[in-house]
């Protein structure tokens, strides 16, 4: 594996945003790779290694929860710089779990893109970060199932909200509405799997009889 790789790797699937900061870095002159979820992203960073990896939290296959948490694991990667970008995890306990798990950065979207490029900057320039030591299987896993429990439970509210605006709104706002509705049901039921697959992990770490 390069250990120089200079290229950076962003990995989003919302295509607007993707295309966005693929744009704004690569007029800044930086060589830049993309994936679509973090499955895809972990796949190219295995073979041939990022300067830096740009990532969103909420995706499909792997999250970028789970991008780093493997990244950290690894001894080849462990030291990539991670700057997370994220819409759904904005509250203080998800930033935190955030870094916890080794993420380097943390911004929020809408991106402000003169903070990112500087975020950018400050990593290239400073080097590579101190490399941490992984948080525990466990630890991650029941952290993890605890952020996605909160995001469950705020979907469902989401949902319900819209639903009792479609019958009181007026038909003009409909649209708007619907669009809302759709894009929440989509994030919940993405939530739901995730759940299940931590279930599943989490079960493996619990002896027979507790």
């Amino acid at each position: 594996m390069n250990a120089g790789s200079d290229y950076l790797l962003i990995v989003e699937d919302d295509p607007d945003i993707l295309k966005l900061l693929q744009t704004t870095l690569t007029f800044k002159g930086y060589r830049v790779i993309t994936a679509h979820n973090g499955r895809e992203g972990l796949d190219i960073i295995r073979a041939d290694r990022p300067a830096i990896v740009v990532a969103d939290i909420m995706m499909p296959k792997l999250d970028g929860f789970g991008l780093v948490h493997r990244l950290r694991l690894d001894p080849d990667t462990c030291d990539i710089p991670v700057v997370f970008i994220t819409a759904t995890y904005v509250a203080p306990e998800d930033k935190e779990f955030a870094l916890d798990i080794g993420a380097t950065r943390f911004l929020q979207k809408p991106v402000d893109l003169d903070a990112f490029l500087k975020t950018i900057a400050e990593l290239l320039e400073g080097g590579l970060p101190v490399v941490m030591q992984p948080m525990r299987e466990q630890s991650f896993y029941e952290g993890y199932r605890q952020r996605l429990q909160i995001k469950l439970d705020q979907k469902n509210k989401q949902i319900a909200r819209d639903e009792h605006l479609l019958k009181t709104r007026a038909d003009d706002e409909h649209e708007e509405l619907l669009i809302s509705l759709r894009h929440a049901i989509a994030e919940r039921e993405e939530i739901k799997l995730l759940l299940n697959q931590l279930e599943e992990q989490i079960r493996k770490f619990e002896k027979p009889g507790e």
